[in-house]
């Protein structure tokens, strides 16, 4: 299993020039989007010239995809981690929402950039990403279908409605009165309505 850096899901194998070159690349896709983001960008910021930086990173699409993929590698483990601490099913929806938002949050997250700048990459590497955050979700699939709800719930649109909550709480967060705990609680609160 390879390693990973706890702050931000990036792979811990290879050369210390190429972590550094994954770390300068993941914060400018972070905060320039895909398309704003070249490689030319990655290597002035990195100190590497062009062909140089090509000895460590294959490409453009290859690199998001590595990035985004170890991201969310990182966040799910994380996620799975918070879950088997729980036994009721409730409380490991809450867990898992708890968690979700303390990595989207986080002040130096790269988790939320690379989950959401799907419009910008090319066709096929859409289709990666799409893919991978597939696998992702079925985490929650597996959570919500584990609730007991009420039997005419449509438990996919549920998930989605559940997962398009979290997603966008980096919208409009701002720190002080509410923890990423505490919205977590709102937000099963909400979804959960009367089923206590």
């Amino acid at each position: 299993m390879t390693k990973r850096s706890p702050a931000h899901g990036l792979p811990d194998e290879g050369s210390g020039r190429r972590r550094q070159i994954l770390e300068i690349a993941a914060q400018l896709f972070a905060r320039k989007g895909y398309r704003g983001t070249s490689m030319r960008d990655i290597g002035e910021q990195a100190g590497v010239l062009g062909g140089s930086l090509y000895h460590h990173i294959k490409s453009k699409e290859a690199l998001f995809v590595e990035l985004h993929d170890s991201a969310l590698d990182a966040a799910e483990e994380r996620v799975a981690v918070a879950v088997a601490t729980q036994q009721d099913p409730w409380a490991r929806l809450q867990a898992a929402c708890t968690t979700l938002l303390d990595i989207q949050l986080a002040p130096d997250s790269l988790t939320m950039p690379m989950m959401n700048d799907f419009r910008e990459v090319p066709g096929p590497v859409r289709e990666q990403l799409v893919a991978r955050r597939d696998r992702f979700e079925n985490l929650f699939r597996g959570l919500v279908d584990a609730l007991a709800l009420p039997p005419n719930l449509d438990r996919s649109i549920y998930r989605n409605l559940l997962l398009s909550q979290l997603n966008t709480v980096a919208d409009w967060y701002g720190p002080g009165r509410l923890s990423p705990a505490d919205i977590a609680a709102q937000i099963v609160a909400i979804f959960r309505h009367d089923n206590d």
